[in-house]
C-alpha cells in the first residue's frame, strides 16, 4: 500500500492543477444540487420490528386520512387567579380561539376543551388540541404565525396561554460557537506549523471535503428522507477527521523535507507513509460508522452512513488535493524545526544545541514509571466512568425543554391541571378483525387495563369505520420517563397476551411513551452486537496494521475505558446538573436513547485514529532495529507534538457543536469532545506508552504462522526506504 500511496502523492504534486480542478468541480457540483433540491422535511422516525411501530403502522392502514404522521399543538389555557375556566367570559374567550384555529388551511380539526371535556378538575386549566395535515418541519409559516396570534389574542383576554407540542418546532441551530472551533482549530494549526500557509492547507481541504459532503446530504436529504440532524453530525466529523488527516499528512512532509528529499519525493513519502496511516483510521471510523446499521433503526442508521461517506471523502482529499495543494505552496511551508518569520524563528533549530522536546521527555518518564502511570491512568478513568452506573435512557419531549420556552410551560401546566402522566398519553389499539364480536372485545380490554396500577383514566374505545379496530387512550398517573409508566406499558402488553389467547384479537400499545421505551430496549439489545461487530473487524484490521495480537487488544481495551469515562461526564452534566451552567444546559434529564451506541462507535473510530498514527511511529522504529523502550520514545519524539495538535483541534471542533440548539448534538458534541481528551491525552498518550513499556518485546509478538498468513500491507513505508536505498546507489554509481 505505502508504495502505491507514494505514486498516488508523486503524481497529485506534479499534476495538481487537474487534481484541483477535479475537487473544485465536485464542491461546485454538490453545490448546485444541494441549491436545487427540494427542501427536506422533518425526518420521519421509525423503529422496525418493535410494537409500537406495528401499531402506529396499523393506525394507518385501518383510520386512513387521519395524518398520523401530522403535526399536534395543544393550546394550554389557565384562568385568572380565582377564576375559573367555565366562567362564561373565559369560556367565550376559548371558543373564538378555537373557532379561529380552525380556519387554517392546514389543519385537520381542532377540539372543544367544553365538548371533549378536557378542564382539569379544579377547573382553573383546560386545553384545546390541533391537528395538522403534515408534520411540524413541513408546517407553513403562516400557520404557526395563526397559532401564536391565536394565542396572543386569548392572552390580552387575560389567559395565561401556552402551546405545546411539535406544531412549532423550529429547525435546529449551532450558534456562534461552531465558529470558535473552527477558529481555535486554525489558531493550533499556526502554533504547530508557524506558517499561516501550512496551516491553512488542512483547514482548506477539511472545509472543502466537508462542503461536498454536507452538499450532497442535502441534496439527497428529501429523496432519502434525511433529517437535519444527519448534516449537523456529517459536518462535525467531517471537520475533525478531515483537519486531523491532513494535519498528519502535511506534517510528515515537512519531517521529509528537514531529512534533505526534494518536494515531490518528499509529497510522496508523506502520503506513502503518513497516508496509510490515515487510510486505516478512516477505515476504523468508517467501519465504525456503517456499523450503526445493525441496531436497525433507519435514522441512526442514515446518520451513521452519511458521516461514514463524509469521513471517506476526507480520506480522498488528504491523499490527493493535499499533495496538490503542496505543490502550489512550494517554499513557504517550510522542513520540519525550520519556522517562518510568523513566530519569528527562521533559524533551523538543528543549529542550535540538541534539546529533547516535550513528547521525549514524556515518553522517557513513562518508560522509566510504566506501572505508576498504568494505575493512575486506569484509575481516574474508572473514578470518571462511575456516574454512568446511574445512566438513564430516554427521548426528549417537552418536559426537557428550557423553562423559558412556551412548549415547556405547556407541559407544566399540563401536568400541573391533570397529573404528570397526562404528558405521556399510552395509545392503545386493539385489532378485532379476526375475532367474532369486536365490541365485546373493546370493552373488554378497557375492563382490563384499568385494572392495573398506575392508571388514572381510559377512555372508551373510538372504533373505525368498518367497526374491526379501535384505540384507547390511556393516562397513566405517573411521568412518561418513569420506571411506573414503563411498568404499565409492559402490564397492558401482557394483558393484551391474554386477551389474544382468549379472543384472537391483538392489542398494540404505541404512542410517544410506548416508542421512547421499545427504543431503549432495542438499543440496550443491539449494543453487544454491535461492539463485537466493531470491534472484531477493527480488532482485525489493527492486527494486519501492526502485525501484533497484543497492541489491538490493548487498544480495545483502552477505547472501552475512554468510552464508559465519557459517559459517566456526560451523565454528571446533562442528568445530573454538574457544570450544567457552563454547558449551557437549562433542564437535566435521561440522556437521549440513540446517545451511548453512537457515541460507542463514533468514538472507538477516532480513538483508532490516535492509536494508528501514534502506534505506527513506534512500530516503524521497532522494525527498524530500535528497542522497545526506545521505539516508544522515538514514536512520541515524531508523533506526540502532532497528536496532541490533533486532539486539541478535534475537542474544539466537536466542543462547537455544544451551542446547538437541539438537545442531541449538544450531548453529542459535549460527549465526543470529552471522549476525546480522555482517549488522546490518558489512554494514548500514557496509558498506551505504559503497557508497551511493560511488555516490551512481547507486544510485537505475532504467531508465525498467522504472520505468513496477513497481507503485508507495509505501512511503515519499508517499500519506500528500499525504493530510496537503490535509488540512492544508482545516483552514486552515476556520479562515479
Amino acid at each position: 500500500m505505502a508504495t502505491f500511496l507514494y505514486k498516488l502523492g508523486r503524481l497529485s504534486f506534479r499534476r495538481r492543477h487537474v487534481v484541483a480542478l477535479i475537487w473544485v468541480a465536485l464542491l461546485t457540483l454538490a453545490g448546485v444540487g444541494a441549491a436545487g433540491a427540494p427542501a427536506a422535511g422533518n425526518s420521519s422516525f421509525s423503529i422496525p420490528g418493535t410494537e409500537a411501530q406495528k401499531a402506529f403502522d396499523l393506525l394507518e392502514q385501518r383510520f386512513p386520512g387521519t395524518s398520523a404522521d401530522g403535526a399536534t399543538a395543544r393550546v394550554v389555557f389557565k384562568a385568572p387567579s380565582g377564576e375559573k375556566m367555565t366562567d362564561p367570559g373565559n369560556k367565550a374567550t376559548v371558543q373564538d380561539t378555537v373557532k379561529e384555529l380552525s380556519d387554517g388551511s392546514e389543519v385537520v380539526r381542532v377540539t372543544d376543551p367544553y365538548q371533549a371535556k378536557a378542564v382539569s378538575k379544579d377547573g382553573t386549566i383546560a386545553y384545546a388540541q390541533v391537528s395538522y395535515k403534515v408534520s411540524g418541519m413541513e408546517l407553513d409559516d403562516a400557520a404557526k404565525d395563526a397559532l401564536k396570534d391565536s394565542a396572543q389574542d386569548a392572552r390580552k383576554a387575560g389567559l395565561t396561554v401556552e402551546i405545546g407540542g411539535d406544531a412549532l418546532q423550529a429547525v435546529p441551530h449551532t450558534g456562534s460557537s461552531e465558529v470558535i472551533g473552527i477558529a481555535v482549530a486554525a489558531v493550533v494549526l499556526v502554533i504547530t506549523f508557524g506558517s499561516l500557509v501550512a496551516a491553512g492547507l488542512p483547514l482548506l481541504t477539511a472545509l472543502i471535503g466537508v462542503g461536498i459532503g454536507v452538499s450532497a446530504i442535502t441534496g439527497l436529504a428529501s429523496a432519502l428522507d434525511l433529517g437535519t440532524t444527519t448534516s449537523t453530525l456529517a459536518m462535525m466529523i467531517g471537520l475533525a477527521v478531515g483537519i486531523d488527516y491532513a494535519l498528519f499528512i502535511v506534517s510528515r512532509y515537512r519531517a521529509e523535507l528537514a531529512e534533505g528529499r526534494e518536494r515531490e519525493e518528499a509529497a510522496g513519502r508523506a502520503v506513502g507513509t503518513a497516508g496509510s496511516a490515515v487510510v486505516f483510521a478512516g477505515l476504523t471510523v468508517v467501519i465504525a460508522l456503517v456499523g450503526l446499521s445493525v441496531v436497525n433503526i433507519p435514522m441512526l442508521t442514515k446518520m451513521g452512513i452519511a458521516a461514514a461517506g463524509t469521513v471517506a471523502i476526507a480520506v480522498l482529499i488528504a491523499l490527493t488535493m493535499i499533495p496538490a495543494l503542496l505543490g502550489y505552496a512550494g517554499r513557504k511551508v517550510k522542513p520540519m524545526g525550520e519556522k517562518g518569520k510568523l513566530l519569528g524563528r527562521a533559524k533551523k533549530e538543528q543549529d542550535r544545541p540538541a534539546k529533547p522536546n516535550l513528547g521525549t521527555r514524556w515518553a522517557s518518564f513513562v518508560v522509566r514509571r510504566p506501572l505508576a502511570v498504568l494505575l493512575l491512568g486506569v484509575i481516574g478513568l474508572g473514578a470518571a466512568a462511575v456516574p454512568a452506573t446511574s445512566l438513564e435512557l430516554g427521548l426528549p419531549d417537552d418536559g426537557s425543554q428550557p423553562t423559558s420556552t412556551t412548549q415547556r410551560r405547556a407541559y407544566d401546566l399540563l401536568s400541573e391541571g391533570f397529573g404528570p402522566g397526562f404528558n405521556g398519553p399510552l395509545m392503545v389499539v386493539v385489532d378485532a378483525k379476526n375475532s367474532d364480536d369486536p365490541k365485546a372485545v373493546f370493552t373488554e380490554t378497557g375492563d382490563e387495563i384499568k385494572g392495573l396500577k398506575d392508571v388514572v383514566t381510559v377512555t372508551p374505545a373510538q372504533p373505525n369505520k368498518a367497526g374491526d379496530t379501535a384505540t384507547i387512550t390511556v393516562i397513566p398517573g405517573s411521568k412518561p420517563s418513569s420506571v411506573t409508566t414503563e411498568n404499565l406499558v409492559h402490564g397492558i402488553r401482557e394483558a393484551g397476551a391474554d386477551i389474544k389467547a382468549d379472543t384472537d384479537a391483538g392489542v398494540l400499545v404505541t404512542g410517544s411513551t410506548a416508542m421512547n421505551i421499545d427504543v431503549s430496549e432495542k438499543l440496550n439489545d443491539a449494543l453487544v452486537p454491535y461492539l463485537v461487530l466493531v470491534v472484531g473487524l477493527a480488532f482485525l484490521l489493527l492486527i494486519v496494521v501492526f502485525r501484533s495480537i497484543l497492541v489491538p487488544l490493548k487498544a480495545a481495551l483502552g477505547f472501552l475505558l475512554s468510552v464508559m469515562a465519557a459517559l459517566g461526564a456526560v451523565v454528571a452534566v446533562f442528568q445530573w446538573g454538574w457544570l450544567s451552567g457552563l454547558m449551557g444546559v437549562e433542564q437535566t434529564g435521561p440522556v437521549m436513547s440513540m446517545m451511548p451506541i453512537f457515541m460507542v462507535g463514533v468514538v472507538f473510530g477516532l480513538a483508532m485514529d490516535y492509536e494508528v498514527f501514534l502506534v505506527t511511529r513506534m512500530r516503524e522504529a521497532y522494525v527498524h532495529g530500535e528497542k522497545p523502550a526506545q521505539a516508544v520514545v522515538t514514536g512520541f519524539r515524531h508523533g506526540a507534538r502532532v497528536v496532541t495538535a490533533a486532539a486539541v483541534i478535534m475537542m474544539a471542533v466537536f466542543a462547537g457543536f455544544i451551542g446547538s440548539s437541539e438537545s442531541m448534538v449538544k450531548m453529542i458534541g459535549f460527549g465526543l469532545a470529552i471522549a476525546v481528551f480522555f482517549d488522546a491525552f490518558i489512554v494514548r498518550m500514557a496509558i498506551v506508552p505504559a503497557v508497551l513499556a511493560l511488555l516490551g518485546r512481547k507486544a510485537w509478538w505475532l504467531p508465525k504462522w498467522l504472520d505468513r498468513a496477513l497481507p503485508n500491507v507495509d505501512v511503515e513505508g519499508e517499500g519506500l526506504r528500499t525504493r530510496t536505498d537503490r535509488g540512492d546507489e544508482d545516483r552514486e554509481l552515476v556520479r562515479a
